[in-house]
């Protein structure tokens, strides 16, 4: 009798696959015969500092290996040892450059800082540090941060509290972001943060992109550049965003050239690159790639960073009453001027403690930007003894980092401003050595200190004017995106407070 080969080989094949997943399911991380780690990335795409996140509690140490299947090239490092991020971000930076295959993905950044290395990127971040150091801008950012809150933040929230309208305060600090960072950037609003609620072809362009970018990092680099080449699936939403984005960024760049040979100044952003006498602000492609990586970083630092510490504040009563406390102590300095909503100066709020604290805190935990990849140049061992080669991308995970007990003890996953305050009252320095938010070393983000003066030029203004009651019941997840936000809409019910002074 013949033998039919094939049901045998399908039969084997199938006890074969059911034996080899009995033995590694309860691992967090197994390695497919011939197709790698891709089936887990595949599957976790939608949740991958999550799932990340499971993977180091699983395993107990801070670094694992993904590879993609055998004909591709795809491997990547992940890590969240502090001493890693620190030797890869400061002590030995040289050797791990974002790479070509970092620019590959985020195209759509052009040449901008965030995707330029050596010559390019020193260039680029001596002009940044000029612009953004000058006393000039400075002024500028804490006095439109003051008139975004006084002028439209507040106003709107007391709308929102007199109507007893349940809203989505994600989506009003979304707003308040895009307006805030429009105003510094490009020296307009809007109005995106209106009572009307208005789409925003521009914000909905970069939300479109951000999300390709994810996306991108989950598949091999052929697949998602056949799907870009065809202009399908998630790749056509990419096309359509970046032709927005152009057509919207080079209008601005025309209409602040046009105002300033009429002789109109302005201190924003885009008018202090268009006056310098730099030969590369004269080309506006180099203009737009710029500052569209200026204004995304800007609003969603401050967007993700406001809506999470809003959120943490909301269920820790005892962290919102102490920073109640400090802002009545400002606020009856000048008590002879008292006034309702109260509007808080970007300088007093430096000095406040608790308040800087619980904002450290909040970045801790939910970091703006969750992961971080690198490059490698030459063969290197990091100090955990991982061994990275050339070819490789390195992902470093800043949102594990904040969370793990290992390296902020058995309460790391606790809303605690407490850890950041030393014997003495003041900030205290240790903590800063694992707190990687906005980076460190050369590449340390340039608009760190503006990033904290708008999130607490908002924060004060909210607490101390409105009191917020988040509905029960709601899922708090992570959102696919490139930033961290939250999945789902963060549905609250806003009132106003009685005179606290």
């Amino acid at each position: 009798m013949e033998i039919e080969l094939v049901p045998i080989f399908l039969a084997l094949l199938c006890l074969f696959i059911i034996s080899w997943y009995l033995k590694h399911k309860n691992q967090a991380i197994y390695h497919w015969p011939l197709l790698g780690t891709l089936p887990l990335l595949h599957w976790n795409s939608n949740r991958l500092p999550e799932w990340i996140n499971e993977v180091f509690f699983f395993n107990g140490h801070g670094s694992f290996l993904v590879d993609g299947p055998v004909f591709s090239k795809l491997r990547y490092l992940v890590t969240c040892h502090p001493e890693n991020i620190e030797y890869i971000l400061k002590t030995n930076y040289s050797n791990f450059p974002k790479g070509p295959e970092f620019k590959e993905i985020f195209d759509i950044l052009g040449d901008g800082i965030f995707n330029a290395d050596s010559s390019s990127w020193h260039t680029q971040r001596k002009m940044g540090y000029s612009a953004i150091s000058t006393a000039e801008f400075r002024n500028q950012v804490a006095k439109e941060s003051r008139r975004m809150v006084k002028d439209q933040l507040v106003p709107f929230l007391s709308y929102v509290a007199r109507e007893g309208i349940i809203i989505d305060f994600q989506d009003v600090c979304m707003r308040y972001a895009f307006d805030s960072s429009t105003r510094v950037i490009f020296g307009i609003s809007e109005g995106y943060l209106s009572i009307d609620l208005p789409r925003n072809e521009l914000s909905d362009a970069v939300d479109d992109s951000h999300e390709v970018l994810l996306h991108r990092h989950t598949m091999p680099k052929f697949w998602w550049k056949i799907l870009r080449w065809l202009s399908i699936g998630k790749e056509k939403k990419m096309s359509t965003a970046w032709k927005t984005i152009d057509a919207i960024i080079t209008k601005y760049i025309i209409v602040r050239r046009e105002s300033l040979c009429k002789g109109i100044d302005a201190s924003d952003m885009l008018s202090m690159y268009i006056k310098s006498p730099e030969e590369l602000c004269k080309n506006d492609i180099f203009l737009r790639d710029t500052i569209l990586n200026m204004f995304t970083a800007g609003r969603d630092t401050i967007a993700s960073g406001l809506t999470w510490l809003l959120w943490l504040v909301t269920k820790t009563p005892h962290v919102e009453a102490k920073i109640l406390e400090e802002l009545k102590l400002i606020a009856k300095k000048d008590g002879s001027n008292i006034k309702f909503p109260w509007v808080f100066d970007s300088d007093d709020l430096k000095g406040l403690v608790y308040l800087h604290a619980a904002l450290n805190e909040s970045l801790r935990l939910y970091p703006p930007v969750p992961l971080n990849s690198k490059g490698v140049l030459k063969e290197d061992v990091l100090p955990d003894g991982s061994v990275v080669k050339p070819g490789m991308q390195i992902i470093l995970s800043f949102y594990s980092e904040g969370r793990m007990p290992w390296i902020w003890g058995e309460d790391s996953l606790e809303f605690k401003p407490e850890r950041w305050i030393d014997h003495d009252g003041k900030i205290a320095h240790e903590p800063l050595s694992k707190f990687f938010t906005f980076n460190v070393g050369p590449r340390t983000c340039l608009g760190k200190g503006l990033a904290y003066t708008q999130l607490k030029s908002a924060v004060a203004a909210i607490l101390f004017n409105f009191h917020i009651e988040v509905m029960e019941g709601q899922e708090i997840g992570l959102k696919p995106y490139i930033t961290l936000h939250m999945k789902n809409k963060m549905l609250v019910k806003i009132r106003e407070r009685e005179m606290l002074i």
